[in-house]
């Protein structure tokens, strides 16, 4: 693990973006989006400040950023200042000719509960990876779907479930809302595709407790029809994270990931193992990923 040093300030969920010869990360805040930017992955990092907040809303989680035909478009979710159920959060849209400009709000692009949006393009067009509840059933909570995207601006409305709960290590809380009625979660997708292999990389548990961590699926296929894959959970039975609490951190989670000269390179948030969880000390760290015929392994620096 390696720490993104920007004294006195944190990084929740953080989504990083490489444009011309810089690089952004973009992160949750309560009063708004926050950048970062520096011409190198592991050092110089410098806080650009809010790119973008709006009048009356408030929690602007899980900002992820594309850079399409030359503008900037972000998806990430808030919720009404005076609101305290969390549950209200919904994904939008904000558009900027910068990547690290002022980004003006466009349009809700989902209804509440809609977090955690991650919007891919490839030859079948574009898509968004996103998590949203289940209320009924087995295992309720949150978990991942996939929806094509009719342009940046418009979802297709037909969601496809993607990784779905299904191990005790994945419960958010028990008996959040009914009792003997535990609550999942499966949030934080990123997905990738990789010599013939679609991966999607997930975050389970709870981002305040030190057990959250990251596990993956993944589908062979040279479809990039990605919401008729299936892909399979290597979590599925037993608990296997990719990433997961050591002797130096905790809370691992969120992540985002970049290619430097062929590596790929994990960004996430963590804590430091002695934090005692009663604030919000998430920071963003690297390490390095190694993806091979379905499998992912990491690397810590």
């Amino acid at each position: 693990m390696r720490i993104i040093d920007i004294k006195g300030l944190v990084q929740p969920d953080p989504y990083i973006l490489k444009s011309n010869n810089d690089y952004y990360i973009y992160s949750t805040g309560v009063d708004g989006i926050h950048c970062y930017k520096s011409d190198n992955l592991f050092e110089g990092w410098k806080h650009i400040g809010i790119v973008f907040s709006q009048i009356g809303q408030k929690e602007y989680w899980a900002p992820s950023v594309i850079e399409r035909n030359g503008r900037f478009f972000m998806y990430y979710s808030s919720m009404p200042v005076g609101e305290e159920d969390t549950h209200t959060e919904n994904i939008k849209l904000a558009v900027c000719d910068t990547p690290d400009g002022k980004f003006e709000f466009v349009k809700d692009i989902l209804t509440p509960f809609s977090i955690d949006a991650h919007v891919v393009e490839n030859s079948a067009g574009l898509w968004m990876f996103y998590s949203q509840n289940k209320y009924v059933g087995d295992k309720v909570g949150t978990y991942i779907v996939v929806d094509r995207m009719e342009n940046e601006y418009t979802i297709s409305g037909n969601p496809k479930p993607v990784v779905l709960p299904s191990i005790e290590e994945e419960i958010f809380q028990k008996n959040r809302f009914k009792e003997g009625q535990d609550w999942y979660t499966i949030e934080g997708a990123y997905y990738f595709k990789k010599d013939g292999w679609h991966y999607c990389i997930y975050s389970a548990n709870c981002y305040f407790k030190s057990q959250y961590h990251l596990g993956y699926a993944s589908c062979k296929s040279d479809s990039d029809e990605l919401d008729k894959l299936v892909f399979i959970k290597h979590s599925a039975y037993k608990y296997c994270p990719l990433l997961s609490a050591d002797e130096t951190e905790i809370s691992t989670g969120h992540n985002s990931l970049i290619e430097v000269d062929g590596q790929l390179y994990l960004v996430y948030h963590g804590r430091d193992i002695t934090s005692d969880l009663s604030k919000d000390d998430r920071t963003a760290r690297v390490c390095k990923l190694f993806a091979d015929n379905g499998v992912l392994r990491v690397e810590r620096m």
